[in-house]
């Protein structure tokens, strides 16, 4: 996944720290703003963030470029919470619990920006998707190998499943209902062992 991160700082000048303090405060305004209001203003962001309504747009043109800018944060956030979870080299159950409570604070702190970076149309967005799923789906495979997972499991199956226990999760996590450690051990088990009773009969 380095490839995402490294990528997603070419062509961009390094900001100072103070700069980059203030954009951050930006950010994570509006990602509190737009996520309980998603028509909320620049002026709104400007007053949660305690910023004049001059610095954010000295920072970000339109409203449009701050979503954008969001957005493009959020994505780089999920790749190294990705990344920092060392799927490639870690035991393949351990590595599905660490990146399932990684990318859960990710998804759970920037919700909205998170529920932008899904659709395709933001370039960086849709490149780090991609690359989380291939991530995936080699994390998979080593957890078919490993015997974590069914000899007869289906990857592709297998992963839209967990994909959609995370994004219940994190609306679980974005209103309160719980931290990540405890989030990501319900969708591990959930995945791994569902929902039934052991004595239930099987249907051939």
């Amino acid at each position: 996944m380095t490839t995402v991160h490294q990528s997603s700082q070419q062509g961009k000048r390094p900001l100072r720290a103070d700069s980059e303090r203030t954009v951050r405060t930006i950010l994570e305004a509006a990602e509190r703003v737009f996520a309980a209001n998603p028509a909320a203003t620049m002026e709104q962001v400007a007053q949660a963030a305690g910023v004049a309504r001059t610095t954010v747009h000295r920072r970000f043109a339109t409203r449009e470029a701050l979503v954008e800018e969001l957005t493009g944060w959020a994505a780089r956030r999920f790749a190294e919470a990705v990344e920092s979870a060392h799927t490639e080299n870690t035991p393949p159950l351990v590595a599905l619990y660490q990146v399932t409570a990684n990318v859960l604070r990710v998804k759970t702190d920037w919700w909205f920006a998170m529920s932008r970076t899904s659709d395709g149309a933001h370039p960086e967005a849709a490149r780090v998707h991609a690359e989380v799923r291939d991530d995936c789906e080699r994390l998979f495979l080593r957890a078919r190998e490993a015997g974590v997972l069914r000899p007869d499991a289906d990857l592709d199956w297998t992963r839209r499943v967990y994909y959609a226990l995370i994004h219940e999760a994190a609306a679980e996590g974005a209103s309160g209902g719980g931290d990540a450690e405890a989030l990501a051990t319900r969708v591990v088990d959930t995945l791994l062992r569902g929902c039934g009773s052991p004595a239930a009969p099987v249907i051939a």
